[in-house]
């Protein structure tokens, strides 16, 4: 092969028959039988051969690359810091340094004295391809921080433990973590989780500090593979809250925390179908669950009968809950009425005061910030729109004022009066009605080009909030639109639900629509759009360019679930298990297996002209494993049958995320836009 010509992957001849139904698969040889070690030299070559055909490829879009890498970058205030937050003796914040691609977490008493450098990301990362930082958590008493880090993309964390005082790194190292850390038994334990061999988290283990691993306690064991297990400490600090759940069922047990070996007390026993999270004010339990509506209600118990549950408020249509925090003299209630962020306030001895927080725009994106003590006056919030840069705020709840802290910093100039927003609705060829936020500057040509952004998956909504990348398209005639599609719960439960399991089809239905809807209003053209999406988001962009590939005039699909029919058919793959609840289980159920093969995006791509396509891999990703994009970008090169760019990207030292660092992950973004322009013809 030459770098004239794209490579071509082997096609070895497999298959594989479930429900009287015989699936060919000519490139499953792609996955490495080795993985996660990634060894095969036939494996290796091919991905290596791909990585060279992007960059020939893209070698030509090296100064365009370079100019918005410049572009993106100088809109980043580069010497930054967080506004510092109380939490008991000390204030807390992080600093990222001129240049550095990672920061460093300081505090300073609050009584006065010097700053402390309490954990430096730069100096962990130094000599790492890759890095990542995952739980971070400082001892009650504040003198010890346990920390843990990922350094190739795998997620598989080793956590470590020092000594603030003297700086001493204590011989304590828990390699293969994946969770938070959490401090009990009055700093001397540690509860965390292991990944398993199939990178589950089926375990809440308790570390007691000073001793060999050998003896940490095992508190819970989960025995569905499909459940995973976190821990973490009630709002008071004075229960441990052990949860197990999968993406519709859960089940909590609670440990006292300066106890951690006492007997659990379970919450209620798990429910198909019913989703609970809780947390404890004095003996009063409070309950987040959707046993009795799929918009969520706000319960409570006594600590002694913690099943029996009297409801607080009311589920309803009108109101999505989507969570709760506990304080000492009030609890603050967060959720969405017509897909809108709500914070209100209430109070445990006045069931009727309710105070909600008035933002100041029609379309937002609001939430409570890190309010880490128990007793708090003021409240920290975030807050941002599609024009509006992130802001932090403090909310005076005896005042039931908000003062404004800091504004997200854009060094390179940001004059908001340029631009607009839109809220829109667009109806699906079902007549549902599909809300889409809308991004352009005011004096953008009618018709140009858009981008169009979507997910889907997973009841997780796409908020329209703020992104100094995506100046980069706007600034050069783009709309950039983000369908809030079903499938995400950007309407609440039902929306979500409207897009999974048997129901799965209107999240790519809803998509298309929504592009088409677009063009009718005049916003584009057909073969003018670019579309991304990553991971189910990706599977989205599979989906739609199978479906209805003449729409767009270029795709880009991050670390993307194509694969799902043969993923969903093997439990060995660490997700497959807990995922069945939002796809189904194909092995057991001949209705699941038909409707996935009729979607997946790598068991349908077809002899058809194709969009010019970007992909990306990571090949660490424990997610979305390296070979589905791999193997979906050779059967697209087998079949397609345009001269569109096909361009394969594997990140050979990263996992899900791509690169990390601030810095090097704009590269891929500046990749990524440079690519659309590109294609679409856009010129500088």
């Amino acid at each position: 092969m030459t770098l004239a010509t794209p490579p071509v992957a082997a096609k070895k001849p497999l298959t594989y028959t479930h429900h009287g139904i015989t699936v060919a698969d000519d490139y499953a040889w792609l996955r490495d039988p080795g993985y996660p070690e990634v060894t095969d030299k036939e494996v290796l070559a091919h991905l290596q051969a791909e990585n060279a055909w992007f960059e020939a490829r893209m070698g030509g879009q090296q100064g365009r690359i370079d100019a918005l890498f410049r572009e993106m970058r100088a809109r980043i205030k580069e010497a930054d810091k967080s506004v510092p937050q109380k939490d008991g003796h000390y204030l807390y914040w992080i600093e990222f340094e001129e240049g550095a691609e990672y920061k460093k977490w300081w505090r300073r008493p609050v009584a006065g004295g010097p700053d402390e450098l309490i954990l430096d990301e730069v100096a962990l990362a130094e000599g790492h391809e890759y890095f990542r930082l995952g739980a971070i958590s400082v001892s009650q008493d504040g003198r010890l921080l346990a920390w843990s880090v990922d350094d190739n993309g795998s997620e598989r964390f080793t956590a470590r433990i020092k000594n603030l005082a003297t700086g001493e790194v204590l011989a304590d190292e828990i390699p293969g973590t994946l969770s938070g850390l959490v401090w009990v038994a009055g700093d001397k334990g540690l509860v965390y989780s292991l990944a398993n061999e199939q990178w589950r988290t089926d375990n809440a283990r308790l570390h007691w500090l000073g001793r060999p691993l050998e003896e940490d306690v095992e508190l819970y064991h989960e025995d569905d593979e499909g459940f995973r297990v976190g821990a973490s400490l009630s709002a008071n600090e004075e229960w441990l809250i052990v949860s197990s759940g999968d993406h519709e069922t859960s089940e909590v047990r609670l440990i006292p925390a300066a106890d951690p070996l006492a007997q659990p007390v379970l919450v209620r026993a798990r429910e198909k179908g019913v989703e609970y999270d809780v947390d404890l004010h004095g003996d009063t339990l409070f309950v987040h669950t959707n046993d009795t509506h799929e918009n969520f209600r706000l319960a409570k118990a006594h600590l002694s009968h913690p099943a029996e549950w009297e409801t607080v408020i009311e589920g309803s249509d009108a109101f999505y809950l989507t969570g709760f925090e506990l304080f000492r003299d009030f609890y603050v209630v967060e959720g969405r009425r017509a897909g809108l962020d709500s914070v209100e306030l209430r109070w445990y001895d006045d069931p009727a005061r309710i105070e909600p927080i008035v933002f100041p725009e029609a379309s937002y994106v609001a939430g409570l910030g890190d309010n880490p003590e128990w007793a708090m006056s003021v409240l920290r919030l975030s807050y941002e729109s599609m024009v509006s840069p992130a802001s932090v705020l403090d909310y005076d709840v005896a005042a039931r004022t908000l003062t404004t802290l800091k504004v997200q910093e854009i060094p390179s100039g940001y004059d908001a009066s340029l631009y607009a927003t839109e809220r829109l609705e667009i109806a699906a060829r079902d007549g549902t009605k599909v809300p889409v936020s809308v991004l352009y500057r005011k004096d953008r040509a009618a018709g140009g080009p858009l981008h169009l952004y979507g997910y889907g998956a997973y009841g997780i909504a796409i908020e329209p909030g703020f992104s100094t990348s995506r100046l980069s398209l706007v600034d050069r005639g783009f709309a950039y639109a983000i369908a809030h599609i079903r499938g995400g719960d950007d309407l609440g439960r039902a929306w979500y639900k409207a897009g999974k399991l048997e129901a799965r089809t209107n999240t790519f239905n809803d998509f298309v629509d929504v592009a088409q809807g677009l063009i009718e209003r005049g916003y584009t053209a057909a073969g003018r759009i670019s579309i991304s999406g990553g991971s189910a988001g990706g599977e989205l962009m599979g989906a739609v360019i199978n479906s209805d590939p003449g729409l767009w005039g270029a795709v880009v699909a991050h670390v993307p679930f194509v694969d799902v029919l043969a993923t969903m058919l093997d439990p060995s793959l660490p997700l497959t298990p807990g995922e069945w609840p939002e796809w189904g289980n194909p092995i057991e159920d001949k209705a699941a297996f038909e409707l996935i093969r009729s979607y997946s995006p790598y068991d349908q791509v077809r002899a058809q002209a194709y969009p010019p396509l970007l992909v990306t891999a990571g090949l660490n990703d424990p997610r979305v494993t390296y070979w589905e994009p791999a193997k979906w970008v050779a059967r697209l090169r087998e079949l397609k049958t345009d001269g569109n760019e096909l361009l394969l990207k594997t990140n050979m030292g990263a996992g899900h995320g791509g690169k990390s660092g601030r810095f090097e992950s704009l590269k891929e973004t500046a990749e990524e836009f440079a690519f659309i322009l590109w294609q679409l013809g856009v010129q500088e």
